[in-house]
């Protein structure tokens, strides 16, 4: 049945007037690609209202569209760091409702990756979204990923009494002063180690009302565990800092990249050529450079398993 319907399709397309095939080709070359980003998400994107996006994420998506012959358009939005809230959901919710094509900075984890095991799924807030926008709900498909373009990961971040302390491993924290946010990967780390040996030197604080690279700087704590790009955020606004990176990166760690429909796999396939010949070239490189991104380049495997579980269950790296 499906060998039927597929041969029909291919004959009706070989039916078309010559006039409209010369016409496709045109049509499609003035769409743009529009790209979903994280207004508020530095070094990798940023937006302020009037003003113009900034970080890897937007000279990344500029030279996406160059290298598909494409306009480029943004459209930003913002997500939310709540119990009620899902990345993958509202991507999904993002791509199916046509606001664009491309979410950038999307982790690859299997979780993140597997079919939505609900039908329906709520926009984040979005630049021009309308009252009826927040209410709605979108009926979503299915994610695809692209070839990942960077890899993230947790970094040991010093104080200023500890700036000398040489940090090779997770247990080389043992003795200082620890801060670290309720409910993170960091948290689940540290609380883990080693059957809990660091738990007696940790002190939590809240995500969101408690100024966790604040308090490093103050003094009041010795080291924390954190994203690398976070810490590079924190070093861009506070240039005088005295925090210091360790220069420790733990093994584990998420790649990111572009996540859109599996409906539309000619797109995936022909922004891999584009990010495959600016990695080879370099330029991911450059574009972490250029924004302020400490850039690491994506790892194996590709989609991260259940990595993080093992150890987390293992209580030591």
């Amino acid at each position: 049945m499906r060998g039927a319907i597929a041969a029909m399709i291919s004959a009706a397309a070989l039916a078309l007037p010559a006039c409209a095939a010369m016409t496709l080709p045109a049509r499609a070359a003035d769409e743009p690609l529009r790209i979903c980003l994280d207004e508020n998400l530095p070094p990798l994107s940023m937006h302020h209202r009037s003003k113009p996006g900034t970080g890897f994420e937007v000279a990344l998506a500029r030279a996406i569209a160059e290298g598909l012959g494409r306009r480029l358009e943004i459209q930003w939005f913002e997500s939310k760091l709540d119990e009620d809230s899902s990345p993958a959901l509202e991507a999904n919710a993002l791509l199916s409702d046509g606001r664009c094509s491309l979410v950038g900075s999307y982790a690859f984890t299997q979780d993140s990756l597997v079919v939505p095991g609900v039908k329906t799924a709520k926009l984040p807030d979005f630049e021009g979204a309308t009252r009826d926008d927040r209410r709605r709900r979108i009926t979503i498909g299915i994610l695809a990923p692209t070839r990942p373009y960077m890899f993230s990961s947790l970094t040991v971040v010093l104080g200023r009494e500890a700036r000398e302390r040489h940090i090779a491993d997770i247990g080389d924290l043992s003795g200082l002063r620890l801060a670290i946010e309720s409910g993170t990967l960091g948290d689940a780390i540290l609380m883990t180690y080693d059957k809990g040996r660091l738990i007696d030197s940790i002190t939590h604080l809240v995500p969101g009302r408690d100024d966790l690279l604040g308090a490093l700087e103050q003094g009041r704590f010795d080291a924390t565990l954190l994203d690398l790009g976070r810490f590079d955020a924190y070093r861009a606004a506070h240039p005088d800092t005295t925090l210091t990176g360790s220069g420790y990166l733990y093994p584990i760690g998420a790649n990111r990249g572009y996540v859109g429909l599996a409906s539309n796999p000619d797109l995936i396939a022909e922004v891999n050529k584009v990010l495959a010949a600016l990695q080879a070239s370099g330029k991911l490189a450059e574009f972490g450079q250029a924004t302020g991104l400490t850039y690491l380049p994506p790892r194996e495997p590709a989609v991260l398993g259940d990595a993080f579980q093992k150890v987390l269950r293992s209580g030591a790296q």
